[in-house]
């Protein structure tokens, strides 16, 4: 169990981030064509998975951007945006947003991806959804960092994720 904070109030995720060195868990989320995804479905390429509690917040909409500019020309490297939010609000933000390097995944299924890394949010107002945090993968799905952010309402490292490729 971790400690964050949401606006200076404690709240606890379910566990930690996997190892650095450690192979990632498998996942099966929901794609933008309602299709599920896992990480066989991004083998052969790094990975940076940039998890958020919903990309209906500033915060998490910032991030997203900043991936996908700083990203968006590297054909070795997918950039994989998991939340909360159902796949057509993903779709619809992406959309207004010019978002077009980054895959979103949803966990409309099943908060299993969540539990797997050790994100889900357990007590506060937020229970149920992730906690934001980074977790970059090698092209064999091993993690080689991770981040998880102390404060909900703060930006990732995006230096140290974007070296870490």
């Amino acid at each position: 169990m971790a400690a964050i904070t949401l606006t200076g109030n404690a709240c606890h995720t379910n566990g930690s981030l996997p190892a650095v060195g450690s192979q990632a868990p498998d996942f099966k989320l929901v794609d933008a064509g309602l299709a599920d995804r896992s990480l066989a479905d991004f083998a052969g390429k790094k990975k940076l998975i940039s998890i958020v509690p919903s990309l209906d917040t500033g915060v998490c909409a910032k991030s997203t951007k900043i991936f996908n500019e700083r990203l968006g020309d590297r054909d070795e490297v997918v950039v994989l945006v998991v939340s909360a939010d159902l796949p057509f609000a993903q779709g619809r933000f992406c959309g207004a947003e010019g978002i077009e390097h980054v895959k979103t995944l949803s966990m409309m299924r099943s908060r299993n991806f969540a539990k797997d890394y050790g994100v889900l949010i357990v007590d506060g107002p937020l229970a149920g959804i992730t906690a934001r945090a980074v977790v970059v993968l090698d092209a064999a799905d091993k993690v080689v960092y991770t981040q998880l952010v102390p404060e909900i309402g703060t930006e990732p490292d995006y230096d140290k994720a974007l070296a870490a490729l």
